[in-house]
């Protein structure tokens, strides 16, 4: 649910633009002559039977994917000018005077990590420290406690986040934490290609280990892989994950103590600065408590050897190159396929973007944002939220009391743009010119004091989980906000001058698809105050709940690698925004039309055809098939083909603007289609 699209907001600012381009006459459209790129399209493919090949097909066929990526298409190239438009800024700020403290941090902290020979030079001695910490444990009461301190994997993670059923306070959260591997299906599914990335895994930890020094590597990367794997088989899927009820479950520390005895509740949590808060919201209740079993039953050596291998595996970028090269070769280049590590000044824009992001986001946003882009975003997302409220007073499976709530839902619905009213003041986060690996460190350890400070607090609705010079937006069901970085706003996605039902295709369909959010199948199950409370009668959840059974069904039917599925109910979420926005986006543009006439026919196009190639072009995109497979089993988004051709064979219109008909690939009986709105 967050964050959902990489290009949401973007597109807002060009739906809007449409009522002032008369007034206004616009430059030529940035792609083709209305805003759709001909070069892209491969018109020898019938629409009916691919509709993502006809509008996309030449570009697939002939377009290359940079060396140092695992996809290309759209999505990658706003990242691209973002990163540039940062790195410009701290590399000026770099070279000239000042006496900003602020900007003083951002330039040591990259300089830090640019400094590669000094990096070599200092070879594993900064490392030593956070390692001679690991070493020192010989209890497991200093187990649980090193296992709360940030920068230290566990098996169970904790932090403090808003109370789902009371969201104006925080509470804490304990789950299930993230393995070596990205998914627990690489340690479980059996065939050649998970066995390979198997071995290549346990290779990859004796290869750190041995870089760092550390002895008798291959038997304990066997002990480590043996723990991984057990503490896999008790995890919960990624598609049980998504269930916030099932997720949802406030313990006292007496009851903790007895779900999983093993770790010390009350010790632990204290020893974390949670001591305050009496009750902890544990989300994975099952692999909890079997978290805790395996804390109790595997020797403490062992769980030393695991956490020192992932402290440096997790930090091997701030370490010497050998490091470095070893974690790509493994976790890009054999598991994503990607076959060149990327140039290190943009992984160091990364990284400030990570570590002091609200920072850098001040200097971006001086050089990169204007009230009047904010006006006209929040101008186009008053219109959906108006045709959001049409289609739910519209929608027949839903019933007057559920139909009551979810528009005063829509009405309480808050857009964020930009960038945030206050910014996080980083004052305090210690930035050493010459050691990158403390900086990781130290600031991870001031964004837990920093949660810390805010725990006892009512929750701040200010607060931003993404910075401006981010590209991607998100939906907070607990806030029941939708959020838009000031990166988003700007070409190639974003076109005034485009035709209007190229701005509805693609402005309106994605700020839609956010929109729809408070409504998928996780988030209706959220109030208008971001409560998670049960406000649907049995009958209209009945009748939504067929309905995305069936989408469910239709893209678990989907095989974009031989062997591997799309899982419908991981993606179901994703699904239905790109359904619903699309249907609320094209109602809205025919609300246009009737406002201003029909629109002529351009380059032997429709106005219809014009908004659907639009949808389908905004999600040019494909991926190395390691990164898809990854993709496949653990991400909640559907590959893009399949958010075009798995969307539109779903809407009327789409069948009447290019006369599909029964016996095209993509043709569905109408019985068969699946309408959200």
């Amino acid at each position: 649910m967050r964050p959902s699209r990489t290009l949401a907001l973007l597109l807002i600012t060009a739906a809007t633009c449409i009522a002032t381009a008369a007034a206004q006459p616009p430059a030529k459209p940035k792609y083709g002559p209305w805003g759709v790129d001909y070069a892209t399209m491969d018109t020898s493919i019938k629409p009916g039977d691919d509709f993502f090949g006809f509008a996309e097909g030449t570009w697939l066929k002939t377009y290359p994917i940079p060396a140092d990526k695992s996809s290309a298409g759209y999505n990658s190239e706003l990242p691209d000018l973002s990163e540039r438009e940062v790195r410009g800024l701290v590399e000026a700020a770099a070279k000239q005077p000042h006496n900003d403290p602020m900007v003083q941090q951002i330039v040591d902290f990259y300089t830090a990590w640019m400094d590669e020979a000094g990096i070599e030079a200092r070879g594993t001695k900064p490392l030593q420290p956070w390692l001679a910490r690991i070493a020192s444990v010989s209890t497991r009461a200093q187990l649980n406690n090193l296992m709360a301190e940030p920068g230290y994997a566990s098996p169970i993670d904790i932090g403090v986040a808003p109370d789902d059923k009371d969201p104006s306070h925080y509470t804490i959260n304990a789950g299930q934490a993230r393995l070596g591997l990205p998914t627990r299906d690489y340690y479980l599914l059996p065939g050649a290609k998970y066995e390979t990335i198997r071995k290549q895994y346990r290779d990859y930890i004796v290869r750190i280990l041995t870089l760092a020094g550390i002895g008798d590597a291959p038997a304990k990367a066997d002990r480590i892989v043996a723990l991984e794997t057990k503490l896999s088989q008790d995890q919960w899927t990624p598609e049980r994950r998504r269930d916030p009820q099932a997720t949802y479950n406030p313990m006292s520390r007496a009851e903790l103590t007895r779900l999983a005895p093993e770790f010390d509740w009350p010790a632990t949590l204290d020893h974390a600065g949670l001591g305050a808060m009496p009750t902890v919201v544990v989300r994975e209740t099952t692999a909890v408590a079997a978290a805790g079993k395996r804390v109790g039953d595997t020797p403490i050596d062992t769980w030393k050897d695991w956490i020192t291998f992932r402290f440096v595996s997790d930090h091997a970028q701030f370490l010497p190159k050998a490091f470095d090269d070893a974690r790509f070769d493994f976790y890009s280049h054999k598991m994503r396929d990607v076959p060149q590590q990327s140039d290190r000044w943009k992984r160091g824009i990364r990284l400030i973007n990570g570590s002091l992001g609200e920072a850098v986001g001040q200097l971006y946003v001086k050089d990169h944002w204007t009230p009047e882009t904010d006006k006209l975003a929040s101008e186009l997302i008053e219109d959906l939220r108006a045709a959001y409220a049409d289609k739910i007073n519209h929608a027949a499976w839903m019933d007057a009391p559920t139909r009551k709530e979810a528009l005063a839902k829509l009405a309480s619905f808050d857009p964020r743009i930009g960038h945030p009213k206050t910014y996080i003041d980083y004052s305090a986060m210690i930035v050493d010119r010459a050691d990158p690996l403390a900086n990781a460190m130290n600031a991870g350890i001031f964004e837990w004091k920093l949660d810390l400070s805010r725990m006892t607090k009512p929750v701040d609705r200010d607060l931003w989980y993404m910075t401006p010079q981010e590209v991607n937006a998100y939906y907070d069901p607990t806030m029941n906000q939708v959020t838009f970085p000031a990166a988003i706003l700007q070409p190639p996605f974003f076109d005034a001058a485009a035709d209007p039902a190229v701005n509805y295709g693609e402005t309106g369909a994605t700020i839609g698809h956010e929109m729809g959010h408070g409504f998928d199948d996780e988030g209706r199950q959220y109030d208008a105050q971001g409560r998670l409370r049960d406000w649907w009668t049995k009958q209209s959840a009945d009748l939504y709940t067929a309905h995305a059974q069936n989408l469910i069904k239709q893209f678990d039917a989907y095989e974009p690698i031989p062997g591997v599925h799309i899982k419908g109910q991981l993606t179901l979420g994703e699904n239905l925004g790109d359904l619903g926005g699309l249907e609320a986006a094209y109602a809205a543009y025919r609300r246009y039309v009737s406002r201003h006439g029909e629109p002529p026919v351009i380059d032997g196009y429709t106005g219809d055809q014009r908004f659907f190639l639009a949808y389908a072009q905004s999600w040019q995109g494909k991926q190395r098939e390691g990164a898809l497979r990854a993709q496949l089993l653990s991400n909640p988004h559907s590959p893009d083909a399949y958010r075009v051709n798995g969307i539109v064979r779903n809407i009327d219109a789409w069948y009447a603007a290019f006369g599909v008909k029964p016996g095209d690939k993509l043709y569905l009986a109408p019985a068969d289609r699946v309408h959200v709105w």
